[in-house]
Parts: structure tokens; C-alpha cells; sequence
């Protein structure tokens, strides 16, 4: 997620087990969730490599995300849960926390949850684990991506437009303003994303 580890680098189980103090099996089961989201790559007895991370399929990403979630939120306010609200502010102060204590993984990880519970408002259960892939990448784009340190108490902060709609009961803004958060995640998104979430 971080960039740290270069796209085709092996990742070897004895060694990671030896590294983090845990079972070869542990090692296997967590690779296999990487391979899941689309961060590793494992090639049965040649071993496993860390997934490349490209524009092209950043864009697509973001393209796919962008559709899912934008029909998912107009779908989510028709009868919005009663604790949607609650949920996602405290998600917020979550993430604002996660920030300023510099923690750029937590605040990723928490983010994503915000996304999940949004869309799963929508009922749309199916597309669940697309939209969680989709954001995975995102993040990890994003976060290896980047130049420079990045100010994480406003990609906190980016979130509150979204939640001040949704408290409002106002759908049309709620659609709108998750589109511009997605948008302007990174900076080609305005050229990916030209035209208005209707």
C-alpha cells in the first residue's frame, strides 16, 4: 500500500514468517487475501511478487468505483438506515484521529470502511467486493503514488461534505458531493471525471 515494496519484488513465506514470528500457514492465508485484492500476484510454485500498480489500471478503477458508488448512494438515501448517520461521523473522527497521529495505513484502512457502509446502505450486495477492490487500489495509488508528504488531517476532512449531505436527507448533494470526492482523489481525476454525477 505504501510503495515500499517494488512491483515483481518475491515475497517468500519462510522469510515472512521468520519476519513477523508467525506459522508459514498464517504467512499463506494473509498472501491469499493479497492476492484477492489484487496486490500480489502468486504463481503456484514460482512463488509470489508484489502486483504492479499502473495509471491505466488506476484510471479504470476509478472509473468503476466512481459508477458504483454514485448509483449506490442515490439508491442508499431513498431509506437511509437510522444509524448510517452516527456510524459514519464517528468513522470520520476515526479517521481525523488516525491522521494526526501520522498513521497513514490506519486512516487508509478506516477510510475504506467509511466507502463500504455507504454502499452497503444500497443493498447491492454483489458488488461489494468490486467496490472494495476498487478502493484498495485507489488507496494504494494514491498513497505510493504520491510526492511528498500529504496533508492526511484534510483527506480526513474530505469526507465531512459527504456526511453533512446525508444528515441533511439530501440525496442530489449526496450524490454530488461523493463525486467530487472521487474526483479529486488523485490528479488526473477532473480529466477522468469531466462531467457532473448526474
Amino acid at each position: 500500500m505504501l510503495g515500499s515494496l517494488a512491483p515483481g519484488e518475491s515475497l517468500v513465506e519462510l522469510e515472512l514468517a521468520e519476519r513477523f514470528g508467525c506459522s508459514q500457514g498464517t504467512i499463506r492465508e494473509a498472501l491469499l487475501q493479497l492476492q484477492d485484492e489484487g496486490l500480489v500476484l502468486r504463481h503456484g510454485y514460482r512463488g509470489t511478487q508484489v502486483s504492479d500498480c499502473t495509471e491505466d489500471e488506476a484510471v479504470e478503477l476509478f472509473r468503476i468505483r466512481q459508477s458504483i458508488e454514485c448509483r449506490g448512494i442515490a439508491r442508499a438515501m431513498e431509506h437511509p438506515g437510522r444509524t448510517l448517520v452516527a456510524e459514519i461521523e464517528e468513522m470520520v473522527a476515526a479517521m481525523i484521529a488516525a491522521a494526526e497521529a501520522e498513521d497513514e495505513l490506519e486512516l487508509a484502512s478506516i477510510d475504506r470502511d467509511f466507502h463500504q457502509r455507504l454502499f452497503s446502505e444500497a443493498r447491492l450486495t454483489a458488488l461489494e467486493p468490486i467496490l472494495r477492490r476498487c478502493l484498495v487500489h485507489n488507496h494504494r495509488y494514491k498513497i505510493s503514488q504520491s510526492e511528498g508528504p500529504r496533508d492526511l488531517v484534510q483527506t480526513a476532512r474530505r469526507h465531512e461534505p459527504i456526511v453533512t449531505a446525508i444528515r441533511s436527507g439530501d440525496a442530489a448533494a449526496a450524490k454530488t458531493a461523493l463525486f467530487h470526492h472521487i474526483a479529486t482523489i488523485v490528479d488526473f481525476g477532473p480529466t477522468v471525471f469531466p462531467e457532473s454525477p448526474e
